[in-house]
């Protein structure tokens, strides 16, 4: 008993922490495989040995809220949902019942309340008890309708999401790699919850209904949920797509709605099976932690085994060379599947991969092909001692308990095809026209060897034109495109240059301290750096050098023969941080991203970290009595937490 307890305790520890790091942070530290096993084994735990944790996640209905958002208590709780990846089960939970089946969105469910044929107002579930006021969000959503002919009060549920088409749209426009929004759900939680809804209105956000709460003259719809989504419809809104189903048909119409994921341009992570008769529904009640009307039914992984045929290895511009499975083919969720990213050494070894060991691979979210496991655990695989593109020596390097494979040679046609795309890219030298396979053409062509050439292209303009995809007017763009692009600040130049470990934020840190003098920025000392708050020995290390290599050296004083570096003055008078280091953590609201927030600190002098020191002089955090890691050092070290709004009100003095 004492060991289940203490694996219950592990078990809640790991959800725990990977569901703050999913919703809170934008990031991922398992996936849903991974997720979803541990879940189940402690549901199994907790149900044999009677014990739930208070802070099982078995037993949360939410997430806290962390937003400056006005907040509310909703009418009745809105509970999670029970679930099962067993379509058996679901016939069994339905019975002789009629209900309704339809796609589980993966957004953020929304309460909106009408009266008198106008909306009034809309709650975000929050924690499932307390909910935040986004009303003037949600006025703003695509498609919800700000009238409708119904004059009673009506209450509706429904989900905010935004398609995989705008996500990627929105992300296609961001060229900082770090910066772009991990998956649609946490682009849509960060856009509801904004303060200022004009970024709320560029990031078309849609609202799909899934049920009625409450009308005032408490309509029955005939005793039929599915009437009450056709009478929603009628007055405007659009409704999650929906099947009536029986005990019967459930088969089917699951597989129908496993066939259409792949073209459902909306995020889902399963599906939800409800009753359609209203008085039943009521009478069943609800359980402490599951309303008993409705069950959630997940997908259940499919699993293929196949064998392991090789490890395929791929360089990148900064020379990380990362292992790719090739497996003998293997159809999974309708498509054929013989590949799959394992991301560093550090999971290639917990897996002990060797050629020709049985694996079983799946698809996460039925869509990214990954590794389940490897049943035969052989551990026979090579790790290359040289790239497999340039054929140099390799090196291991390892960097927080992950192991990783690098390419030592400066000099791989990888880095530089990549090196040659980073350097036009729109946070570097901004020139249109030139995509990593345009770049790939021109250097096999012998058209460009370093980045000073893509400024003369002009010379082979005959070339250029006749190629596949291109011609006259393509050309013209381009020429004109790399003339713009010779006038440029020293901190898009630096960073262009694609030195290892400098972001844009540090490439301007830099800049602004030798005064956007660039002949003292090649030249300065490793002492002078690490005086820059946010600048340590790793960085230091990478900056020096680079411009210590003799080629490096070149390479910048031939793009300065093809460059002009804008003058840039420092108005003292609006330099109202400097000397002050800010470090910045959770979601934000009054700014469109984390960048944001960083460029207005930098432009008045401050400067922006990774890490909370006893050289930060503030920690931006909007949930600033949570008990996150970085809070807590702050705390520790005596640092103040404020929120944005303290932030803006310290720019105003």
């Amino acid at each position: 008993m004492e060991q289940k307890i203490t694996r219950m305790k592990e078990l809640v520890s790991l959800l725990n922490e990977a569901g703050k790091a999913y919703y809170h942070e934008d990031r991922e530290i398992m996936s849903n495989y991974e997720y979803d096993a541990l879940y189940d084994e402690l549901v199994a735990i907790e149900k044999e040995t009677g014990v739930t944790l208070s802070n099982s996640p078995t037993v949360k209905v939410g997430y806290e809220v962390l937003s400056e958002l006005p907040k509310v208590r909703h009418d009745s709780p809105m509970l999670s949902l029970d679930k099962t990846k067993d379509v058996e089960a679901l016939k069994d939970w339905l019975g002789n019942q009629k209900g309704i089946l339809s796609w589980k969105l993966d957004g953020l469910t929304i309460v909106l309340t009408y009266q008198d044929g106008k909306l009034a107002r809309a709650v975000t579930r929050g924690n499932g008890e307390i909910g935040e006021v986004i009303t003037n969000n949600a006025k703003v959503f695509k498609n919800i309708p700000h009238n409708i002919s119904y004059k009673g009060e009506l209450v509706i549920r429904g989900e905010a999401v935004i398609s995989y088409k705008d996500f990627e749209k929105i992300n296609a426009e961001i060229d900082d790699v770090d910066a772009k929004y991990k998956n649609p759900r946490n682009l849509c939680s960060g856009s509801v919850r904004q303060l200022n809804n004009e970024i709320t209105a560029k990031r078309h956000v849609n609202f799909l209904a899934f049920s009625i709460v409450s009308t005032s003259d408490n309509m029955d719809f005939s005793n039929s949920r599915w009437n009450g989504s056709v009478w929603l419809k009628n007055l405007g809104f659009d409704v999650v797509e929906q099947k009536m189903v029986t005990k019967e048909t459930i088969d089917e119409t699951v597989k129908w709605f496993s066939e259409e994921i792949t073209s459902n341009d909306f995020p889902s992570d399963g599906l939800v099976l409800t009753l359609d008769d209203i008085t039943y529904s009521r009478s069943l009640g609800s359980t402490a932690k599951f309303p008993r009307d409705s069950i959630a039914f997940k997908w259940a992984d499919e699993i293929k085994e196949t064998t392991l045929k090789e490890i395929e290895w791929s360089a990148s511009r900064t020379g990380l060379i990362n292992p790719i499975a090739v497996f003998d083919p293997v159809e999974l969720e309708g498509t054929t599947v013989s590949r799959a990213s394992i991301h560093n050494i550090s999971i290639m070894e917990s897996l002990e991969l060797g050629v020709g060991d049985t694996i079983q691979v799946y698809k996460a979210n039925m869509i990214i092909p990954q590794i389940a496991d490897n049943l035969t655990r052989s551990g026979h695989i090579d790790i290359p001692d040289a790239c497999p593109v340039c054929h140099e020596p390799t090196k291991i390097k390892q960097d927080n308990d992950v192991k990783s494979l690098y390419c030592t040679n400066p000099n791989c046609l990888a880095k530089k095809i990549k090196l040659f795309n980073h350097f036009v890219s729109r946070d570097a030298m901004n020139i249109e026209g030139l995509s990593e396979a345009t770049i790939e053409k021109f250097i096999a062509e012998g058209m460009i060897t370093e980045l000073a050439d893509i400024f003369k292209l002009d010379r082979y303009k005959d070339k250029i034109v006749v190629m596949e995809g291109f011609g006259e007017k393509s050309y013209k763009n381009l020429i004109k495109s790399t003339e713009k692009a010779r006038n440029t600040n020293t901190a898009k130049f630096l960073y262009s240059l694609g030195i290892q470990n400098i972001g844009l934020s540090n490439a301007k840190l830099i800049c602004k301290e030798l005064r956007n003098d660039f002949d003292k920025v090649r030249n300065v000392d490793k002492e002078t750096l690490l005086t820059i708050p946010g600048i340590g020995d790793v960085i230091a290390d990478s900056f020096i050098e680079f411009f210590l290599n003799k080629e490096n050296q070149n390479i910048v004083d031939d793009l300065l023969e093809e460059i002009t570096l804008e003058k840039q003055e420092v108005n003292e008078e609006s330099q109202t941080l400097s000397g002050k280091t800010f470090v910045i953590t959770g979601s934000v609201i009054h700014f469109s991203n984390r960048n944001e927030l960083k460029d207005v600190i930098e432009s008045r002098g401050g400067k922006v970290t990774g890490s909370v020191t006893n050289k930060t002089d503030y920690l931006i955090n909007n949930d600033n009595l949570s008990n996150s890691s970085k809070n807590k050092k702050a705390k520790e070290l005596g640092i103040p937490v404020i929120t944005e709004e303290e932030f803006m009100q310290l720019i105003k003095e």
